[in-house]
């Protein structure tokens, strides 16, 4: 089925989504954090001792599932095309800033939209950001901002993310060579076998409709086409009633539990760095994951990037922490931007406008 050939059918997409992170939340994921790209590759890179963030660390399946059903659906209609080639080096960069936003901010644009749904006025003020950052990309695609383009490679080269994603499954359920976490946010999780089929069919209906979070408010800017919004829109909807339906729908900023922070400023700057970067970058972190399972090596770039850039934010201290209530005390504990993590925010931004403005395309030079 394609999802992406009508307006109704993009909703029913983000329907069939928003039903799959709801069922993930109720049975053991974090309600906030439902299905949440950023999140999860932490806790993946995390388990596979890239950091020892202890709490935060569990291989997620739901990651695997993705690229896997993207991977399957492709090839089973026959849009699997392995390509590569369009500046590897920059995507990689790209994918450690966009790692790097969504970690002050705490969430990717999928978690983003998701605490919106359960009342997080943090994220209605990252959106802004967002947006802003989004719109920024744009102007700089058309003044002439190019990537470069990928070309046809051997059908073995765009299976390689797969390939491993099933290596990381295989060590996940047959070994203990992986680390897990006792407590926190890596300790939260649904069964392994329905967090891989929620993956597997959030991938596939992903890869379908075109899914793509900047994408949706790029078109929107560039050709005032809110199709992708209608996807958005469907996801919401359907978590905005799971949350009022189990009573996680609490509207505040420093509302404990929710790992958020209420440092406005930096929340936007973040989730700007985040949407600049994706726009940049051909796709939000969601986007990047289906790209590289149907095939595009250039996609497997920038999610190797946002693995790198999942570690260097636990390992350097750039991550910012959550409003919680101090278990001893009882006292509420507000998050906050770390100082590294701000100071890496602006070097983000640095660096985007100097890509952003000086690769593009020789007619445009």
């Amino acid at each position: 089925m394609n999802f992406a050939d009508s307006k109704k059918k993009l909703a029913v997409a983000g329907v069939i989504c928003g039903l799959v992170a709801a069922c993930l939340a109720y049975f053991g994921n974090p309600a906030n954090m439902a299905f949440c790209i950023a999140c999860f590759i932490r806790d993946m890179a995390g388990s596979l001792g890239m950091h020892q963030a202890a709490v935060v660390q569990y291989a997620r399946p739901e990651i695997i599932g993705l690229v896997l059903g993207a991977f399957i659906i492709s090839i089973a209609t026959k849009e699997y095309r392995s390509t590569a080639g369009s500046s590897p080096m920059i995507r990689f960069v790209l994918g450690m800033i966009i790692m790097i936003g969504s970690l002050v901010f705490l969430g990717c644009p999928l978690r983003m939209v998701i605490r919106m749904s359960a009342g997080d006025l943090n994220a209605w003020v990252a959106l802004i950001g967002f947006v802003g950052g989004v719109a920024t990309g744009a102007f700089a695609l058309k003044k002439g901002f190019s990537l470069g383009r990928a070309h046809e490679t051997n059908k073995a080269n765009g299976a390689v993310l797969p390939a491993l994603m099933v290596a990381v499954l295989i060590l996940l359920t047959c070994t203990s060579l992986l680390k897990f976490s006792e407590a926190g946010p890596g300790s939260m999780h649904a069964p392994i076998i329905m967090s891989l089929i929620g993956g597997l069919i959030f991938g596939a209906v992903a890869q379908k409709s075109r899914m793509c979070f900047a994408g949706g408010i790029r078109d929107v800017i560039l050709m005032k086409n809110f199709d992708l919004l209608t996807i958005i829109g469907g996801l919401f909807v359907v978590m905005l009633v799971f949350n009022v339906a189990t009573g996680k729908f609490v509207v505040g900023f420093n509302t404990p539990g929710i790992i958020a922070h209420s440092e406005h400023l930096w929340n936007i700057l973040g989730m700007y760095a985040v949407g600049f970067a994706a726009v940049l970058a051909g796709g939000c972190p969601l986007r990047q994951l289906i790209l590289a399972g149907q095939g595009s090596s250039d996609s497997a770039v920038t999610v190797m990037g946002l693995f790198v850039g999942a570690a260097l934010c636990h390992n350097l201290g750039l991550a910012s922490s959550g409003t919680a209530v101090n278990a001893e005390t009882k006292e509420l504990v507000l998050g906050a931007a770390s100082a590294n993590g701000k100071i890496a925010v602006i070097i983000c931004i640095v660096v985007l406008f100097i890509i952003g403005f000086t690769c593009k395309r020789e007619s445009a030079k």
